[in-house]
């Protein structure tokens, strides 16, 4: 979702960390039958090394801490949580409704939602959306998305844009009351709230979208944006690169909710509005797929 209003708020900071270079250099086993060992820039066996060194063992803990911050997720970032509820099974969209602005509830007789090869094809070419029949609360979701080629009115020639738009409530428009996780190139990861809908960043700064239209607060990290096809955040892109899939996680927990793209942390927030309701998928003006849409219930 993008918006002739931008919001003033931006939440949060982050650069990207230093590879790890390890100053060691491990050399290939000499023999399949025997352990290999390794050998330090001074001849030393590494081992005999550990063996003799008392801070070995915790900078070698620090040193995998901080591979884990640096490049992706850890586990305790996922709440306890019960098996999935496949909300797309790769087959039909049974579990779900459309609604297209100029077509109304289940009407898509140009089939801008379709199911080809065990993905949800979503063209584009008209705004509006699939949304599940029921409503949800804490949860954790996982989804995956790739885009396609094609950009139509009203935003041909722009940044291509969708979005999973969760805690829906209210009537069936474009756009219902809800809380998004943006999905737009240079973007993804972005809230935006919806005719109503609110949350609390990082910052402490509550932001609540206008009756109908929306309000942002950026995800963490975001460089400059530009409203352009194509568009890559120079800073701290989080999308693959086009044509690859992406993956996608929303941890809705009550009234506390963390983003993640790719495995890094997007963006959180808490005292989130609605707290509870459906998910919906975009169809924005621009070509995109969807696969392996999985909402997991947390456990109490």
């Amino acid at each position: 979702m993008t918006s002739s209003r931008e919001a003033p708020y931006k939440v949060g900071s982050s650069t990207a960390g230093d590879q790890w270079n390890p100053r060691t250099t491990i050399r290939p086993p000499r023999s399949y039958g025997r352990v290999a060992r390794g050998v330090n820039e001074d001849g030393r066996d590494i081992f005999s090394v550990m063996r003799n060194s008392r801070i070995a063992v915790p900078c070698l803990l620090a040193a995998l801490v901080l591979a884990g911050t640096l490049f992706g997720r850890a586990k305790s970032d996922i709440p306890p949580h019960g098996k999935a509820v496949v909300l797309f099974d790769g087959h039909d969209l049974a579990n779900f409704d459309t609604f297209l602005k100029e077509h109304g509830l289940n009407n898509d007789p140009d089939q801008v939602f379709r199911v080809e090869n065990g993905v949800i094809h979503v063209s584009g070419k008209e705004f509006g959306y699939v949304i599940t029949k029921k409503e949800f609360a804490n949860y954790y979701l996982r989804a995956e998305f790739k885009w396609g080629k094609g950009t139509y009115a009203p935003r041909e020639g722009q940044a291509r844009d969708s979005g999973i738009l969760y805690y829906v409530q209210g009537e069936q428009k474009v756009w219902p009351r809800s809380v998004e996780f943006q999905i737009i190139e240079g973007g993804t990861g972005d809230f935006w709230m919806t005719d109503g809908g609110a949350i609390t960043g990082r910052d402490g700064v509550r932001v609540t979208g206008p009756p109908g239209t929306a309000m942002k607060i950026d995800r963490i990290g975001k460089g400059p944006w530009t409203n352009v096809t194509g568009y890559r955040d120079p800073v701290g892109e989080l999308d693959k690169p086009h044509g690859q899939w992406n993956l996608l996680e929303l941890v809705a927990q009550g009234d506390h909710v963390k983003q993640f793209v790719n495995g890094k942390l997007a963006n959180e927030g808490s005292q989130a509005f609605p707290a509870s309701g459906k998910i919906l998928l975009q169809s924005e003006g621009a070509e995109v797929y969807f696969r392996n849409i999985e909402l997991f219930p947390l456990k109490r």
